[in-house]
């Protein structure tokens, strides 16, 4: 693919303002060397020969809060054209191009070095999965048109005391949204709303009126060309996240980006790797993140995860104080889709074990409509999950050293567990839940305001 398609070019971006409705499209282009082996025969005045074109574009509906014309437009087009290069990693990935141009705005060498560690370590698990072999100086260049200009950096942005919370519609978010809706001014905020999310915003007493909404949409050409067999796979969400909530929070003049990323999202997915399904969720993203907004974005807006500092086990915890929201949430992404917990992934397992030491087997088989302990098709996830097997589950679960503290907890407190999951597995000396509900890792960027409120509720 990489001798068939030589370069990608993220070309141009569009935005518009009407009835209060923000509107955004990208112009990407995928072009091939050998025309004979595309399928695609789309053409364009820009280039030379023929192209597969991508124009993915978002919606962002009215909402009383927006301050749209407060923002002054070097500002506006420096943060559309950011959205634009995390965008791109969907499409690149198609075929992996060796050239990445980027016409819309130059980038100097750290710019391009910080992207490039983002795109390499972002896509980690998609090379891993497609057996890719590649390191991060060869597996793409980036280059700018010549006449393109730098972007400017906000110097003013006059910024309000208010917190913008991403909401997911499983329990971190739920977690984060409640236990900062009345203490500070937040707005929620949802990208493709879908029963979940709505229902948590809901629970936790916001109207859709008060909830920030995006509506991303995928190029059609994309999906099309994965069906064909095109390259597919993972792509750090979390990072396309955090350039969009930036938006938001100028356009909402919130300063304060509160993220609900655990300390547990740090542990590598394959050992001895840096491979790591939630790159995009660890410290180490948050860190680069925050020092590249400062410098080329704004250095007054924060960006943060706020339960950082805590591990699964103590979410899971607080989560279980929140009974209102158990019948709304839910983290399952193979039942995304229908709104359900398909009871059959590791995401769902993972949840039932971490939320077990908080919350009684019969409540937990009325959330997830069946006892997951009892179906046996789930051992080989469990194996996954608490490290009998050496590489975990490609999905956002917890540390192994977690899984293992709760299993040891069932194994000391359940006496029905012949023919379950656990039926003959061995309690391992390992950290207990009581350790890990103990913790708080110092290893973050919350404002004191937010420690605070934190620590006031680990202790409450």
């Amino acid at each position: 693919m990489r001798e068939t398609f030589e370069s990608f070019c993220f070309q141009d971006f569009h935005y518009s303002l009407g009835n209060g409705e923000f509107i955004a499209k990208f112009d990407f282009y995928l072009n091939p060397s050998q025309l004979q082996t595309s399928n695609f025969k789309l053409q364009t005045s820009n280039f030379k020969l023929q192209t597969v074109e991508f124009h993915p574009c978002f919606t962002i509906p009215s909402r009383s809060f927006y301050h749209w014309d407060e923002i002054p437009k070097p500002l506006l087009d420096n943060l559309i054209f950011h959205i634009g290069m995390i965008e791109l990693i969907s499409y690149w990935k198609i075929a992996c191009p060796k050239k990445v141009i980027i016409r819309p705005f130059a980038l100097d060498e750290e710019k391009i070095r910080w992207w490039k560690n983002l795109y390499f370590n972002g896509l980690g698990e998609f090379f891993y999965v497609n057996g890719i072999q590649t390191n991060i100086n060869d597996f793409m260049t980036i280059e700018h048109a010549i006449d393109a200009c730098h972007s400017k950096r906000s110097e003013e942005s006059h910024l309000n005391e208010q917190t913008l919370i991403p909401v997911g519609g499983g329990k971190d978010s739920v977690v984060t949204l409640e236990l900062l809706k009345n203490r500070v001014p937040a707005i929620p905020l949802i990208i493709n709303p879908r029963g979940a999310t709505k229902e948590c915003v809901a629970a936790a007493g916001y109207t859709e009126e008060q909830t920030a909404i995006i509506k991303r949409t995928l190029d059609p050409t994309m999906l099309k060309m994965n069906a064909e067999g095109y390259l597919n796979g993972h792509t750090p969400f979390s990072a396309m996240l955090a350039f969009y909530t930036i938006l938001l929070g100028f356009a909402t003049k919130s300063r304060y980006i509160a993220l609900s990323n655990e300390s547990s999202a740090n542990e590598p997915t394959v050992p001895d790797t840096e491979i790591n399904h939630q790159y995009s969720k660890s410290v180490a993203f948050e860190n680069d993140f925050r020092h590249y907004v400062a410098k080329y974005i704004d250095a007054d807006i924060q960006y943060f995860s706020f339960l950082r500092p805590l591990n699964e086990l103590q979410i899971a915890k607080l989560f279980s104080r929140a009974k209102e929201y158990r019948k709304v949430f839910k983290s399952c992404n193979a039942g995304s889709k229908t709104d359900s917990w398909c009871g059959k992934c590791p995401k769902c397992l993972f949840t039932w074990l971490a939320l077990s030491p908080f919350i009684s087997r019969n409540e937990l088989t009325d959330i997830f409509g069946k006892d997951l302990l009892s179906d046996n098709n789930l051992r080989s996830i469990l194996d996954q999950l608490d490290g009998s097997v050496e590489v975990k589950p490609f999905e956002c679960v917890g540390t192994v050293g977690e899984v293992r503290a709760c299993i040891n907890r069932i194994l000391q407190t359940d006496d029905n567990l012949r023919d379950t999951i656990l039926d003959g597995v061995e309690k391992t000396q390992d950290l207990t839940v009581e350790d890990y509900v103990s913790q708080f890792d110092d290893g973050n960027n919350l404002p004191e305001l937010f420690k605070k409120i934190l620590k006031e509720a680990l202790n409450a």
